[in-house]
């Protein structure tokens, strides 16, 4: 039995430019995944999320083999509180 895990998520590399937020977007809600994707000033693309344990883990390979337009070189997770989000966004 899987339980519910939140992440909060930057990555860096070519992710801005590139449809990198719709892919997340994208691949979070085929993971039945929660939460939000924005970019951030320095290039780089943060990601709060939360489900079950499986299902993100599914997510970071998709983020690590990005859509194809985008190169991730660096992904820096860490646990967090479940923010008890409803749906995934991308926020501006």
């Amino acid at each position: 039995m899987s339980s519910k895990v939140a992440k909060h998520i930057i990555v860096s590399g070519r992710v801005q430019g590139v449809g990198f937020r719709y892919f997340v977007n994208q691949k979070a809600k085929e993971c039945q995944l929660t939460g939000w994707v924005k970019n951030l000033p320095n290039g780089n693309v943060e990601i709060e999320l939360e489900g079950d344990e499986k299902d993100l883990a599914c997510f970071v390979d998709y983020l690590k083999a990005g859509n194809g337009y985008s190169r991730t070189d660096q992904l820096h997770q860490s646990e967090i509180e479940p923010g008890n989000y409803t749906n995934f966004s991308i926020r501006y």
